[in-house]
């Protein structure tokens, strides 16, 4: 059961909260419609349910509240707007990235797919899917983890009728199955055909809440739809008419040339509009709106009298109507003779018309088992969403390409240095290319999660969970030691081809120069992605990039370049001498080593700037909703 109590948005300057003290409850086994008009605050209340906006008042879901629930993606799935996925990701592989999100197998994504009925869209890029498409696929997300409750907002928005039915038919399988189905809609006829109980909400607050045949009886009624261009001598005519006839009908001018006719048939209006020579373009029966008005209270009965409705004299449709969870039929208005809007019937009557018209359930989806919580969790969704994309394999390609030609170009002018000859780093250049494509894919890493945000379809911001900013991390640092050593090969191997092999000779002091180079590399990619993650985007992570050598770098070499400026020689030997633990004397090398390139003011420059990023980092706020 979900239940939701005084929830209320925080207001924006001087602004009434787009929700205020809602509170209502969702019962597992039926669907429950948030009906209200665009703007009432629906989409509101569900992001306040999911713990996505700022506000008082908490949501239960089964008796927890959903940031103490262990495994979220199991007990809630959403479906909020379009998919947050890259346009260039494909239908599988946004799947694959949400089963390792879900914490659930990739095959898991084959079934999802075959149960949205999108078995041959799997190549297919999210980029070119229809709304019909797109829908599906965000439910097949939201029921990846296997999910007890159902929060989607306007669901059937821009979908055909046919892809209506099959959309109701899996959600009410769903329920059937014991789940929670909460779905927003606008439209209340809809609402009142598709739900099993209306929650009706009208500028942020509750105005009634409802089962969906005293929905029906209270607030849809039967009307005439006329289109006239002699609107108002039209209405009057027919009121006249009635009047005489002592008739209860109700004439409303709608907008333009258009009345709605209540309590009255279209033969009569017709005969009316003819008798008097009026041109009518349009009469339809239809079923009307009144607006999200509460229902009237219904009059006490006196002792010993029975307020239900008297029922048929059918014996078997008096056991269907004493039958649990049944309701009146939506389709029985009362007649012009009594009040348009009368008490509604109680819950226990018949719902055998209403199930005629109801689309057929679907089968609920197998449960997906659940993958155990380790560190591989984080780390398998960042190789999906790295290896996912072309932007990646691109992005490599690109910087490959101009690594080779500028390394050609540097080696015929023949006054490079062997070093920067080897990685393409002309003078004029603040980065070789391969630090700056370093830095860039370290950009993106985070940079993409808010632009095209997979981990925040039902959570809100990026999480920043430790977890995830390790794994971040790591894949991140593996890829720049990749692309450079793939940029030092491909250099030495086009100038041994084109220049022949005297001009590439490995220097003596190669580990040192590959150490600085790995550091330069790795160190740009986690500037990208710590900046990027701090200012919530990509320009932001390739800004902190380019910054380090073209601003710090000089601060650093002023700082350095101090006559004062003291030596740290010997402090390896130092740190062995006060330390407890004795550690090898290769570990005495490595130190020093790493002190020597921090004692370069490129390297001291990229410490200090990742230094001041993660920390800026933290103080941000390493939370988030995802459980890693």
């Amino acid at each position: 059961m979900l239940q939701a109590i005084g929830l209320t948005s925080t207001p924006r300057r001087d602004r009434p909260p787009e929700v205020d003290d809602l509170t209502f409850e969702a019962r597992p086994g039926l669907i429950t419609a948030l009906l209200g008009a665009p703007g009432s605050g629906k989409t509101m209340a569900l992001r306040l349910m999911l713990e996505l906006e700022p506000g008082r008042g908490v949501t239960y879901f089964r008796g927890r509240p959903l940031h103490k629930v262990a495994h979220p993606p199991r007990e809630v799935g959403t479906l909020l707007g379009d998919v947050p996925g890259h346009p260039a990701r494909t239908v599988r592989g946004q799947l694959r990235l949400m089963c390792a999100v879900a914490g659930v197998p990739a095959a898991r994504a084959e079934e999802m797919l075959h149960v949205v009925g999108l078995d041959g869209l799997g190549d297919q890029r999210l980029g070119t899917l229809s709304v019909g498409m797109d829908r599906r696929l965000g439910l097949a997300a939201a029921l990846l983890g296997g999910p007890h409750t159902l929060l989607l907002d306007e669901p059937a928005e821009g979908l055909s009728p046919r892809e209506n039915g099959w959309l109701y038919g899996l959600l009410r399988g769903h329920a059937q199955h014991g789940g929670t189905v909460l779905c927003t809609f606008a439209d209340p006829k809809e609402a009142a055909r598709v739900a099993d109980r209306v929650v009706t909400i009208d500028g942020g607050r509750l105005v009634a809440d409802q089962d969906a045949t005293e929905f029906a009886r209270t607030r849809l009624r039967p009307r005439v739809a006329v289109a006239t261009p002699h609107a108002a001598r039209l209405g009057a005519l027919v009121s006249r008419e009635a009047r005489a006839a002592r008739r209860s009908v109700e004439v409303v001018a709608e907008d333009g040339n258009h009345l709605s006719v209540y309590g009255a048939t279209c033969a009569e209006v017709g005969e009316t509009a003819f008798r008097h020579g009026v041109l009518v373009h349009r009469l339809t029966e239809e079923t009307g709106d009144t607006g999200p008005t509460a229902p009237p209270p219904c009059p006490t009965p006196p002792p010993g009298h029975d307020a239900s409705p008297p029922l048929a004299s059918d014996p078997q449709s008096q056991s269907q109507s004493q039958s649990p969870g049944s309701f009146a039929n939506p389709g029985s208005y009362p007649s012009p003779s009594q009040d348009p809007r009368p008490c509604p019937a109680p819950a226990s009557t018949s719902r055998a018309a209403a199930a005629a018209t109801a689309p057929a359930p679907h089968p609920r989806p197998p449960i997906a088992p659940a993958l155990p919580r380790t560190p591989l969790r984080p780390l398998r969704y960042e190789l999906r969403r790295l290896l996912g994309v072309r932007t990646t394999y691109l992005l490599v390609g690109a910087v490959l390409v101009a690594s080779v030609a500028l390394a050609v170009v540097l080696g015929r002018a023949g006054h490079t240095t062997l070093p920067h000859l080897a990685v393409a780093w002309p003078g004029l250049l603040p980065l070789p290319p391969a630090a700056i494509g370093a830095g860039v894919l370290g950009a993106l890493a985070f940079g993409e999660e808010y632009r095209y945000p997979a981990l925040a379809a039902d959570r809100g911001t990026v999480p920043r969970r430790l977890g995830l900013l390790l794994a971040k991390l790591a894949v991140s640092a593996v890829t720049a030691l990749l692309l450079a050593v793939l940029t030092v090969a491909l250099d030495a191997q086009a100038l041994r081809l084109v220049y022949g092999g005297d001009l590439v000779r490995i220097p003596p002091d190669w580990p040192s120069l590959a150490a600085s180079w790995a550091g330069l590399t790795v160190g740009c990619a986690w500037a990208g992605l710590l900046a990027a993650g701090i200012f919530r985007a990509t320009a932001a992570g390739l800004a902190a990039v380019l910054a380090v050598p073209v601003a710090v770098v000089p601060l650093v070499q002023k700082a350095l370049s101090a006559p004062q400026a003291r030596s740290v020689a010997g402090l390896p030997a130092r740190l062995r001498d006060v330390a407890w633990l004795r550690w090898p004397h290769m570990l005495d090398n490595g130190l020093a080593a790493a002190l020597h390139l921090l004692a370069r003011p490129q390297g001291a420059a990229l410490a200090l700037s990742l230094s001041v990023l993660l920390c800026a980092y933290v103080v941000t706020g390493l939370r988030g909703r995802a459980r890693w």
